[in-house]
């Protein structure tokens, strides 16, 4: 018994000989972003590289690491402000190095590999395209109504410098995206079945309703358009374009060669559109009646003051 005691009290005092990490460090910028071991890739009893496992950990690496290039846009002074270059996973790369980790010994250390992304508009495009105004049109709103304003002025701002490349469709839902609290929207007068309502992004209707006639205007191929369940003010009878995240979309083509850029401003209680190109381009406009440059009445009801417009 007491021989026992003693080898257990030996065992013990033994120095503990430290685990050596046998694992894969991926950093980035010098700071370790993720860390896997082979064994986590490989089937348990066929001791092969389980694929699916290794597919997995590329995608949350490239959405870990990808940050979006930023397209080249015009400012309020009409300077032009160049684009940003973003980058992403470069995977062939990435692929390469884990490969040598998987089928050799011990632990490895790398450097997230990354590719360039560079922006779909830059400086020099956009120089080229703002040189001829093909079409315009003008909206106006009562700038009284503070949070339908706010709104327009969003929606007009995420449309600014946008530029729809040959055969290329536009979605205004797309880019304009989801008309939230977070993004700033606020809530507004909207129709709802026929009937006026309070909803966040009221007044984003104005915005697509004229972009659509500045591009019906410039001859553009209309793809996709609603109107409203009821008569709106702010443009002629039939000339509206209602836009619901989930729902009605605002889509043209550009059919031209060459590529156009939208410009959108808010002017006091007006919304302005201008569409513009190189000088390269043939036009084959459209006559469109003129918005009323009257204001939009309001209407009282139950001590609210709610807008006659979505």
């Amino acid at each position: 018994m007491r021989l026992l005691m003693l080898a257990g009290i030996l065992l013990l005092t033994q120095p503990q000989t430290a685990t050596v990490s046998d694992d894969l460090t991926i950093t980035q910028h010098g700071q370790t972003i993720v860390e896997v071991n082979r064994s986590d890739y490989t089937y348990p009893l066929a001791q092969m590289m389980n694929q699916e496992k290794y597919n997995q950990l590329i995608n949350k690496l490239d959405r870990q690491v990808f940050q979006a290039p930023v397209n080249a846009r015009i400012d309020e002074q009409g300077a032009i402000v160049p684009g940003k270059t973003g980058h992403k996973l470069y995977r062939s790369v990435f692929k390469d190095r884990f490969y040598r980790y998987y089928f050799g010994h011990g632990p490895a250390k790398v450097q997230v590999p990354l590719i360039d992304v560079y922006p779909k508009v830059d400086g020099e495009l956009l120089a080229n395209i703002r040189e001829q105004k093909i079409s315009q049109y003008v909206t106006f709103f009562n700038s009284g109504n503070k949070s339908r304003a706010h709104n327009i002025d969003l929606a007009a701002k995420a449309l600014d410098s946008h530029v729809v490349f040959p055969n290329e469709t536009f979605s205004f839902n797309q880019t304009v995206g989801m008309r939230t609290k977070e993004k700033g929207y606020r809530s507004a007068p909207i129709i709802v079945r026929g009937e006026f309502s309070e909803g966040v992004g009221g007044g984003v209707c104005q915005v697509s309703s004229t972009l659509f006639n500045a591009a019906d205007r410039a001859g553009l191929k209309i793809v996709e358009r609603y109107s409203h369940s009821r008569r709106v003010a702010y443009v002629p009878s039939g000339r509206d374009a209602t836009v619901s995240w989930y729902g009605p979309d605002f889509r043209f083509k550009n059919t031209y060669n060459q590529p156009i850029l939208i410009r959108a401003h808010k002017y006091g209680g007006s919304i302005a559109f201008a569409i513009y190109s190189s000088d390269m381009i043939n036009v084959a406009p459209r006559k469109i009646p003129n918005a009323s440059t009257h204001l939009p009445k309001e209407i009282k009801k139950d001590e609210d003051i709610r807008s006659s417009v979505p």
